[in-house]
């Protein structure tokens, strides 16, 4: 694994997945919301976006958490290692609704509540985000390790695998 990208609904936990990945591979991690996102919560040109994941993705080592469905076949070509995190939508609206008021290093700003157009947009994303993932991962499932996870113990139990493998 030298180019991994974290991909799931919102609030599964992507983020903390890919912290712990970084730690133990060591890996440079990204995150698109960070490239996405100004501090004053307005979002960078679509051009300056793809400028800056192009410069990640001719690295020769990354971790790129976030979906940004118009981005995702360029990282699935890019990419070695794909992780999908299909968890049950009530664990995703309680994970974005735990994070709010948190200070994160993923996202420019600290969420002062849990918005209702977030909260819908994570309701939608098994029937409007994850059947295009689905089919996108499928036509590279023959060249890309490809991990998908249902549960917190799925991927606590690669990361706990992954570090015996690494030591």
């Amino acid at each position: 694994m030298r180019k991994a990208i974290i991909i799931g609904c919102p609030g599964s936990g992507k983020s903390t997945f890919a912290r712990k990945l970084r730690d133990t591979t060591g890996l440079p991690l990204y995150y698109l919301d960070m490239l996405w996102h100004k501090p004053d919560k307005t979002t960078v040109p679509e051009d300056e976006f793809d400028a800056s994941l192009q410069d990640i993705l001719k690295r020769d080592r990354w971790i790129i958490d976030g979906n940004y469905q118009r981005t995702l076949a360029v990282r699935l070509e890019a990419c070695d290692t794909v992780f999908l995190l299909d968890y049950p939508l009530p664990l995703c609206l309680e994970g974005a609704r735990s994070r709010v008021g948190k200070e994160r290093e993923d996202l420019p700003w600290t969420e002062s509540g849990f918005d209702e157009e977030f909260r819908q947009w994570i309701m939608d994303f098994p029937t409007d985000q994850l059947p295009y993932i689905y089919k996108l991962t499928e036509e590279y499932k023959n060249t890309k390790d490809i991990h998908i996870f249902r549960s917190r113990k799925e991927t606590d139990q690669y990361l706990k695998k992954l570090k015996i493998q690494i030591s």
